[in-house]
Order: C-alpha cells, then structure tokens, then sequence
C-alpha cells in the first residue's frame, strides 16, 4: 500500500499538521507561497524597527521570523496565527530592561533572550495546569485602552530619532519634553528622509492595504545612503549587520539574573495570553477551524524558547502580521514557512546592505507601528456603546503612558477582573410582565409591573453568593414595595441561577421568614436539577416547601391561581 493510500482515508483531526502545512490543492499551495512572501515584505521592516523599541540589535528583529515562526506553525493549533516580534512585549521589555543593563550591550541582550525563556517557561506551565481559559478574564476593552497607551508611547518615542536629534532620557514625558526642548538642533536632512518615509508608507497604503511600502522605502534610503555616503552629512546609520545564520544555544546568564526579569516576563506572559488567543479564536470562528488554545500555549512557549536558544527577543502572536498573511490569500502555516525561507535568504545574502540604513527610516516605521496601535475607532466604538467601560480604556492608556507599561498591564488585568466580579455583584434584575400578545418582557418594578393579579415575578440575573446576596434581597423587597398594589405571591424566576453558596442560602432564608410576616409566600420557578440539589443540600426546599418550586413559570402560576382560588372558595 502507498503513501497516498494510507493517508487517504485520514481525517483532518488525525492528521492537523498534514493538513495545514501541506494543501493538496496546487493553487491553494502557490497562494499561501505568495502570501508568505508578501508578509516577509512587509514584516522585515517591522521586526527590524521593533528592534529600536526594544533596543537590540537590528539583527535580532530578522531572528524572530525565523525559528520562532517555524517553531509554532508546527506545534500550534491555528493555521493562521503569525508569531514574531510584537510591539507590545518590546515596550514592557525595554521599559524595565534599560534599568538593569546598557541597551544593545551584550549583557542587554542575554536578559532579553532570558526574558523570552521565562515567558516560555510561564506559557508551558499554563498548558500544563490548562490555563488556557485566563485570555477570558482579559476584556477586549483594557486591551484596547492598553494597546492604545503602548501605541501613544511608542510614537511620541521616535520622534527625536526622526528629527536626527540624540536619545533623551529613559521615561514617556522625560523624553518628549527633552525632544521639544531640543527642537532647534534639528537635523534636517534626517527631518526630510523621515517625511519621505512618511510618504512613500502612507502613500502605498492608499494604492493596497498591504502595500509593501516600508520594504520600498528601506530599499531606496539604502540605495540613496550607500551611492551619497550619507553617514559624512551627519545622518546616523545601523552600522555593521553580521550575516548567517544566528548562533544557538542559551542565553549568557546566570541563575541569579532570574529573579531580575521575573515581573518583566510576567507582563509579557499576560500580553502574549491574551493577545494571541483573541487573534487565534477571532481567525477560527472566520474559517471554521478548530481552536485549541491549550495547543497554542505549547507552540508559543516552544517559539519563545526557540527566540531565546537563537539570540533574539521575546514573541508574541501578531494581529496585524496575521492579517497580512489572510488579506494575501494565505489559509495555512505554508505561508508562515515560505515567510521563514525569504528571512533566512535575507540573513544569507542581504544583511549587508542592511548596514547602510539611516536610523531615521528605523524610527519612521517604528512611528507608524505605534500610530497603527492606537485604536481610536475601538475606544470611539466603546465610547458609543458603554461610557463607563470608555472611561476604563482610558484609564488604562494613560497609566500606561504616564506611569509605566508593567503598571498599565497590571491596571489591565485588576480592572478586567473587577469587571468581571462587578457583573455578578450587582447583575442586571427585573420583573416580568405579561404583554397583550401572551409574551412575557423583562421590565423595571413600578405601579401596576404585576404578572398577575397580587404576583411579582421577580428575575436575578447571576448566581447567588456571598457577595452579592444582600443586592438580591434588597431587590426583591423592592420588586414588592415599588408596585403600590396588594401582593401575596413573590415568584424568584430562577432561570438565571444555577448555584447558591451557604451565605447567600441563609439571606434567602432570612427572606423567606420576612416574606411570611408580611403574608406574602416565597415562590421559586425555572429551578434547574444542579440548583435543587443545593436547595435540598441546605435545606432550603424544606423551608420554602417542596410544593413551591417549580421546572416552569407556567407550572408556577398555575400552581398560585389553583390555591387562589381555593382560598377564595373557602
């Protein structure tokens, strides 16, 4: 029996990696080939401006498009998800790195690599204990106030480099008040390369989105450096690129050195958690690929490993290079090897010219990654729809700006969680109300809000528990006193509960008791099997009584106007 014959009867789920690296359609095959080398167009020039963020060498920018996006496109889950140097993690390392070592020295670049290690090391121990699901506790809003503020500062950053001006001091508003305080020495010639920049990106993202528009305009100030001999007019240039292939091995660092990027690694580690996952899940719903974010974990922290055993930096899944690659076609990790293969001729043959280019044109790219960063369609959609959850984006973003990035993703992560605590605490109540077509709605108590004739249906939507326990109560006496009308049937519509803990059973008890004085009777309606069992656990079934919970509100009611009447019978 063949190869084909064997194979030809597999599934896509016993063979995920056949299947994603290797299309069988010709054309499918030439698509992601173009796609992948669309994205090394586009992506060289990024990584090797994300080099002046985190400050390494620009060498080390090639570095993460090579072992590192070879390693996840074999061992993650997704076919689309792009893993290679990202601004974000490049803010949070530089950021706390400066204060440890000498940027671009030796030193500075094994703590580097040493960060991507423990940040991997992180990633492996959350796929083993299955961690997966901590990208959820991450809402999209902190993320986007978060990414906002590294966009702000990863801008105003550069423009000093833009304008051939020296390098300030480390700090966002040290450093832009020590640029503006230097305006006057200007270096025009600098000035007038980083606007031509400008242009060309800018203009090329008007004729295609993708446009290749960055990788033209390192092309042409190479081209203009080398025949001008721009470095003798004062424009400063990256210096000597070394060619080949990088060195493998682990960083040069010591035991001690780990507790010193412990925090940095864990601010990286959150990024990458959620970062990655949203770019992974949003690209499988698209497709409808299957997503296993526990997978996931294992690729990006082996990509990770895989940048520090290489010489290079921390990695992260890329939103915007992934978009890349699916805007040219590209369906599978075809396109993340073909983009590895045109990075590794570049380190082959190209690096040399590379040695020719003005920092400015560094910086100007670097400029825009940071302005494409800033998501002010995202905060003005948030705006639109939640002020509240607006005014915690923008909170973020200026922690980060003003105070620090690690801060800004602790801040991310506190509020995130808050959020979520804050829906349980005080979640959305109501009661029901029949309408005129037999429906029933979900409105604010008030006069006449009645389901039926001296009943409230009361609705709680969240489980109940210690913390939220009293809101519940207070609620419900409030569901009975704003109606200004008899009642003597409170209906807890519980199809929102699905669990209660011990405090929150005795507060239902408590009003039960109260409910009795005033001559009003406790009703329980769409009580599931998991929330009756606790009942029963707690006793709670004895006291509010067996033959007032009820699967259904029809059941209940029905239950409630057959005793009505029989009291009115008597």
């Amino acid at each position: 029996m063949s190869v084909s014959q064997k194979t030809s009867g597999l599934t896509r789920r016993q063979l995920p990696l056949f299947q994603g690296i290797v299309p069988l359609d010709r054309s499918r095959i030439l698509t992601d080939l173009m796609a992948g080398i669309t994205l090394a167009a586009v992506g060289v020039p990024e990584v090797m401006g994300y080099t002046k963020i985190i400050e390494t060498p620009v060498i080390t920018g090639l570095y993460t498009m090579f072992l590192p996006i070879l390693v996840f496109a074999i061992f993650g889950s997704s076919r689309h998800l792009v893993v290679a140097a990202d601004s974000a993690t490049a803010v949070i390392v530089a950021t706390v790195l400066a204060s440890i070592a000498v940027p671009y020295s030796p030193r500075y670049v094994a703590l580097t690599a040493l960060v991507a290690l423990v940040a991997g090391g992180m990633l492996l121990l959350a796929r083993l204990f299955r961690l997966g699901f901590l990208t959820d506790f991450l809402s999209r809003t902190v993320l986007v106030g978060f990414l906002t503020g590294v966009g702000i500062q990863v801008a105003f950053g550069q423009l000093g480099s833009m304008l051939g001006l020296e390098k300030g001091e480390h700090g966002f508003l040290v450093n832009l008040f020590f640029t503006f305080q230097h305006l006057p020495e200007t270096h025009w010639l600098s000035a007038i390369i980083s606007l031509c920049v400008l242009g060309i990106v800018i203009g090329g993202h008007r004729i295609a989105n993708h446009f290749p528009g960055a990788l033209l305009a390192v092309a042409g100030a190479i081209a203009v450096s080398f025949a001008f001999h721009l470095e003798k007019t004062g424009i400063r240039i990256v210096g000597e690129v070394p060619g080949g292939l990088p060195r493998l091995g682990l960083p040069d660092v010591s035991w001690s050195d780990v507790p010193l990027v412990l925090s940095v690694a864990g601010s990286c580690f959150i990024v990458i958690l959620a970062q990655s996952a949203a770019t992974s899940r949003a690209y499988a719903l698209r497709y409808g690929d299957r997503f296993d974010e526990n997978r996931d974990l294992v690729g990006l922290a082996l990509a990770n490993a895989a940048a520090a055993c290489s010489g290079t930096f921390v990695v992260n899944g890329s939103p915007t290079k992934t978009a890349i690659v699916d805007t040219a076609g590209g369906r599978s990790q075809l396109a993340h090897l073909a983009t590895a293969t045109m990075v590794l001729l570049v380190l082959l043959f190209l690096t040399g010219p590379l040695s020719h280019l003005p920092n400015a044109v560094l910086a100007t790219i670097v400029f825009l990654i940071g302005v494409k960063l800033i998501d002010y369609r995202g905060l003005a959609e948030i705006h639109g729809k939640s002020p509240e959850e607006f005014r915690l984006a923008i909170l973020t973003a200026a922690t980060v700006v003003f105070i620090g990035v690690e801060e800004g993703i602790l801040l991310a992560v506190v509020l995130s969680l808050l959020q979520h605590v804050r829906h349980g605490y005080r979640p959305h109540t109501a009661v029901l109300v029949r309408h005129p077509d037999d429906q029933w709605r979900m409105v604010r108590p008030g006069p006449g809000k009645l389901a039926e004739p001296g009943v409230v249906v009361y609705w709680f939507g969240a489980d109940l528990y210690y913390a939220n326990a009293n809101y519940f109560a207070e609620r419900a006496r409030r569901s009975l006193t704003d109606v200004q009308a008899p009642v003597h049937w409170l209906v807890l519509d519980a199809g929102a509960i699905t669990a209660i803990d011990c405090s929150a059973g005795s507060t239902l008890k408590e009003l039960q008791q109260e409910l009795a004085a005033r001559d009003v009777h406790l009703v329980l309606a769409h009580v599931n099997v998991d929330l009756r069992a606790q009942l029963d656990r707690q006793g709670l079934s004895e006291i509010i009584g067996t033959n007032r919970i009820f699967d259904t509100l029809r059941e209940c009611l029905g239950a409630i106007k057959a005793q009505t009447l029989e009291g009115n019978s008597k």
